[in-house]
């Protein structure tokens, strides 16, 4: 008797998780109410229903992703402070085109470059969106302006999208990574990653995000196109605010020496960043970051946590596994059924998430499919780097938030970049892959 309730119980908490996770997803896509109101939601009743203990619910608010979020807005805020940001901007500025697809393929490009030395999503956002923002002002994309929110999206979609070619570059390859070297001792190479997914996922999806951009968002170029008055000197806060974010970036891209996480090194500058005499912010001035984004970053990991530790997730994939035609020697088939279920993982468990899932399933995807182990595992990150919905990445919600762009502004350009990548680069992806000799 007591081995029944104990099923009852489980199957109960795997569906009451599974309502869950529909109401949260279904508003947070739709915006039919507040982010911050659904994340409080999700608190709320995961509590509420015992689907979980604390530690996991709450488990958002320990994860590094949260406290790299708040840390990036409070340097941020320092940045328009000082008047450093603005600095920057006018600097980048000068060496963008002057055309308007010229100017967004120029952010696409630099947010792509930027992945290479700056190993976070989320701390590139909090970085430049404030620096971009002045940009846009010195081209003549004033606030309400189209370019400026195509703009400001197209660099908080690239960011997610094509750092995914980059191995150390995000969150979600992190997790597959490490994922796949636990559960099977695949070991990933930096050089070989990059050549594998680079002339697809970044070259080519940043050549469709740029269309796209120009396609939804039309604008022209009003500003910028003669040179300024020249730049004043550096003034005392400006410099040593300077000084931080070089510490703080040259501690980033070195983290493979030290070892500490990119979360802990921006915690570390948002610090000093208000300490009397050394910083440029008064303490004051954290009431100014908006923890509604925090707490939404915190709510989407938690929420993910509570999928795996339920086996909701588990159950899932199984589902999925078991409706998926995969049959061994339909390539072409097979792969774009492991990619198909890459992104169906994106709506359940978002961006950071989804590897998880999709990895522990590998060993049974490859035995369906007749494919080696390590291209399984590549055929997702075909899959969850092309996002569909804001809410599946945060760091375009944080770039959203930030920029102070409507829900859907933002999800027009993610459903039109999703699609057109899952239709043109998906297949040529794959094409590459056999190009190279990766495929039989």
């Amino acid at each position: 008797m007591n081995a029944v309730a104990g099923i009852w119980a489980t199957q109960g908490t795997v569906v009451l998780t599974g309502g869950l996770l529909v109401l949260c997803m279904a508003l947070w896509a739709t915006g039919l109410v507040a982010e911050i109101v659904t994340a409080l939601l999700f608190f709320a009743l995961a509590m509420l229903l015992k689907l979980a203990p604390a530690t996991t619910v709450f488990s958002g608010f320990s994860s590094s992703a949260f406290w790299l979020v708040t840390s990036g807005m409070v340097v941020g805020l320092a940045m328009n402070h000082s008047g450093l940001g603005a600095r920057l901007a006018r600097m980048l500025s000068d060496r963008l085109p002057d055309s308007y697809p010229g100017f967004i393929a120029g952010l696409v490009a630099f947010s792509f470059l930027l992945a290479f030395v700056m190993p976070s999503n989320l701390g590139r956002i909090a970085l430049m969106i404030p620096v971009l923002m002045a940009i846009c002002d010195a081209y003549g994309l004033s606030v309400g302006r189209p370019g400026r929110t195509g703009a400001l999206l197209a660099f908080g979609i690239a960011t997610p999208m094509l750092s995914a070619a980059i191995l150390p570059a995000n969150v979600p390859n992190l997790v597959m990574a490490g994922t796949a070297e636990t559960l099977f001792g695949l070991h990933l190479a930096y050089l070989p990653y990059l050549w594998l997914h680079a002339p697809v996922l970044a070259v080519v999806k940043g050549a469709i995000l740029t269309a796209c951009t120009v396609l939804i968002f039309p604008d022209r170029i009003s500003g910028a196109q003669t040179p300024g008055d020249p730049l004043p000197p550096l003034s005392g806060e400006e410099r040593r605010l300077a000084v931080i974010l070089v510490g703080m970036l040259a501690l980033w891209m070195s983290d493979g020496l030290h070892h500490i996480p990119p979360a802990w090194i921006g915690l570390a500058a948002a610090v000093i960043v208000m300490m009397p005499r050394v910083g440029v912010l008064p303490a004051e001035a954290f009431g100014q970051v908006p923890l509604k984004t925090c707490f939404y970053v915190a709510a989407l990991f938690g929420l993910t946590a509570v999928v795996n530790e339920t086996g909701l997730g588990r159950d899932i994939g199984h589902a999925l596994l078991a409706m998926a035609p995969l049959e061994p020697g339909h390539l072409a088939k097979n792969l774009a059924t492991l990619t198909g279920i890459a992104v169906g993982f994106l709506f359940a468990a978002t961006a950071n998430g989804a590897p998880a899932l999709y990895t522990a399933l590998a060993g049974e995807l490859s035995q369906a499919t007749g494919l080696d182990l390590m291209t399984v595992v590549m055929a997702q990150v075909v899959g969850y780097s092309t996002i569909f919905l804001p809410y599946q990445a945060p760091p375009i919600v944080m770039s959203m938030e930030l920029g102070r762009i409507g829900l859907g502004d933002a999800t027009r350009l993610t459903l039109a970049s999703g699609f057109a990548s899952l239709l043109i680069a998906t297949p040529l992806a794959f094409l590459w892959w056999r190009l190279i000799g990766k495929l039989p």
